[in-house]
């Protein structure tokens, strides 16, 4: 398994709706060899029957298992457990675990989990995001997509989509919710938890993998997709999928303050944006992935992946205007390049 060698440690979120076999993907985790030096933070031990696998009780809240894993549960904040896990692993009292798996609840969004790291500097200074592991239920997961936003959020964040019960669904159903799914995550593999390979779900997000979701044209999803429910009609969530393109050199640090005021404007509701750039007095391409407020280290690339040169990016909003939001980006790009004032143009942006 890819581990980061900048010895900050990955925390991999996994998520999914109630009923969508989290638990049961997390007791795979913890019963396989290969995740022997990994924490696992859940809600409470009883939920995935632990008991049989306890070789230590280190206290009330804190295990370590045959496996190896050391398995915590979180009572109050997530930041706390964190830093307190850490500590204990400094001070030898637990082994020295080089990744963290945590399981939120069904009905939670997941960006709260995300944004902890980010909003902590001493989370910050040791640890690092890993992947999100969202699972989707073959038989329930689309009406759980026609009724609960949350279900919607899950999926659209995800850098992994696990379908499981597929023993239990029709073929035709399963591929509908393939499709589902791809239109509110255009570039996250959806895999089958029958055939799973455990050991790609919690490879750190880095330069091979973020080059690796790039398809032959350059990005996923390059035409914006209508998100639909399972009958049809247009999703009442509000989810929507855009996709946005320039054929000229952008400047970073224009596209950065635009990118920044959107974010401290919508963050909540700017589930996710990715694509590639071309950066003016840049000769390859630089990658950018954000999930709400949190926006990862951009990546340098070392080449094209075709001999088209826009910049190409993609949006997954909830309840934004997309028409509105590519025209600020438009607008924002024409102003910088004449030195009209950018925030006349882009009210999407600069409104309160």
């Amino acid at each position: 398994m890819s581990i980061e060698t900048s010895g900050f440690l990955p925390i991999n979120l996994l998520t999914g709706f109630l009923g969508s076999g989290k638990t049961t993907l997390l007791k795979r985790i913890l019963d396989d060899p290969a995740f022997a030096d990994t924490a696992v933070l859940i809600n409470e031990f009883g939920e995935i029957g632990l008991d049989h696998d306890l070789v230590e009780s280190v206290d009330g809240e804190m295990v370590l298992l045959r496996s190896g894993c050391v398995c915590c549960t979180v009572r109050g904040e997530l930041a706390a457990a964190l830093k307190e896990l850490y500590s204990r692993r400094e001070c030898g009292l637990v082994p020295p675990f080089r990744r963290v798996v945590i399981e939120s609840t069904g009905l939670a969004d997941p960006f709260p989990v995300l944004s902890t790291i980010k909003a902590d500097p001493v989370l910050r200074h040791h640890f690092c995001a890993g992947n999100v592991i969202t699972t989707v239920d073959a038989v329930n997961g689309s009406r759980q997509l026609d009724t609960y936003i949350e279900s919607n959020r899950q999926v659209a964040v995800a850098d992994r989509l696990i379908i499981t019960k597929t023993d239990l669904g029709a073929g035709a159903e399963e591929e509908a919710l393939r499709a589902r799914l791809r239109g509110l995550n255009p570039d996250a593999p959806i895999l089958t938890a029958v055939d799973l390979d455990l050991s790609s779900l919690v490879a750190v997000r880095g330069s091979p993998l973020l080059r690796g979701s790039l398809s032959p044209s350059g990005f996923y999803c390059e035409e914006p997709m209508q998100l639909v429910s399972s009958d049809g009609a247009p999703h009442h969530a509000a989810i929507s999928s855009i996709s946005l393109s320039i054929d000229r050199p952008v400047d970073w640090t224009a596209f950065g303050l635009w990118l920044t005021m959107l974010l401290n404007r919508h963050g909540e509701r700017l589930l996710r944006v990715k694509g590639i750039l071309n950066l003016r007095g840049e000769e390859c391409p630089v990658a950018v992935h954000g999930v709400q407020h949190l926006v990862h280290t951009p990546v340098h690339m070392d080449r094209w992946p075709s001999e088209d040169r826009s910049s190409r990016l993609v949006f997954i909003l909830d309840g934004l205007d997309g028409a509105c939001l590519k025209r600020s980006f438009e607008a924002f790009t024409l102003a910088h390049m004449s030195q009209v004032p950018p925030a006349a143009y882009f009210p999407i942006v600069a409104a309160r």
